[in-house]
């Protein structure tokens, strides 16, 4: 007498999965990949910002009103 296979119930697995990302999904990657290549390929180019420390205030203020 034949040894009987379980059957399953679930259908079969379909081979033509579609996924479908927006052009922003691998554009952004890509772009932060390329910048921190080139970083690490040329770090003697990279240099601090100079100029108005408008962001360092903004910060310190934004800091402040959330400690209080």
């Amino acid at each position: 007498m034949p040894a009987r296979t379980p059957t399953s119930s679930r259908p079969p697995a379909t081979t033509g999965v579609e996924v479908r990302l927006p052009w922003w999904a691998v554009a952004l990657p890509a772009v932060a990949f390329a910048a921190l290549l080139m970083l690490i390929v040329n770090p003697g180019q990279a240099q601090a910002a100079s100029g108005d420390p408008a962001i360092g205030q903004l910060i310190e203020r934004l800091i402040s009103v959330l400690s209080r």
